[in-house]
């Protein structure tokens, strides 16, 4: 009641995405999009830090992508990580229909390739692709995060799984396991400094020193 109160208060996003967040509730052929708490969270940090160069891991349909679109500085650039040619085709076209295909540039790809030959340094980073992954992709978001730089990683309570052994499902025990490892990576590594906030499904906010 309180989730759906609290949600009840954020802003429309508009007829675009809200269409998108329609159609991922109710299209097979659509990925789920983040929460929108968590969303409410993107545009306040986008605003407050005003980046110029985004990566996200993880673009589904594009939703998140085009809600960053939205809400950054004229000349900023998103790039998007995906790996099933589905959502990645689905993503394209959504952010052609969006009117950001000068802004965003779609990756179809697994997300640990293409990390690896990525180069450059970004502002912020959206992590919101395959959850046992993360620990397995952090050394290069590292290498790509630039000093100040901000990382926002999604779904790190993992339905509640993280922190209360109980919920874990039989299947998802390594996910489980291996978020564990990514969160106390994450608290510990000398290189970040890091918050867990415990909105939407969990998201870790981590600044590099």
């Amino acid at each position: 009641m309180e989730q759906n109160f609290l949600d009840e208060l954020i802003p429309d996003r508009g007829e675009f995405l809200t269409e998108l967040r329609r159609k991922s509730a109710l299209e097979e052929s659509y990925a789920p999009i983040v929460q929108k708490s968590t969303e409410q969270l993107i545009v306040t940090l986008l605003k407050l830090i005003k980046p110029k160069r985004v990566l996200e891991v993880g673009t589904a349909v594009g939703y998140s992508a085009i809600l960053m679109a939205d809400n950054l500085p004229d000349d900023s650039t998103i790039v998007t990580i995906e790996r099933y040619k589905k959502h990645a085709d689905i993503a394209v076209d959504n952010v052609f229909a969006s009117g950001y295909e000068k802004k965003i540039k779609v990756v179809e790809g697994e997300a640990a390739e293409v990390l690896h030959w990525l180069d450059g340094s970004f502002d912020f980073i959206f992590l919101d692709a395959a959850k046992g992954q993360y620990i397995e992709f952090l050394p290069d978001i590292l290498r790509l995060l630039k000093p100040g730089g901000v990382l926002l990683s999604d779904n790190i309570l993992y339905h509640g799984m993280v922190e209360d052994e109980e919920k874990v499902e039989r299947r998802k025990i390594t996910i489980v396991k291996r978020l564990h490892m990514y969160l106390e990576e994450i608290m510990s590594n000398k290189q970040l400094t890091t918050s867990i906030i415990p909105i939407g499904d969990g998201v870790a906010l981590s600044v590099k020193k």
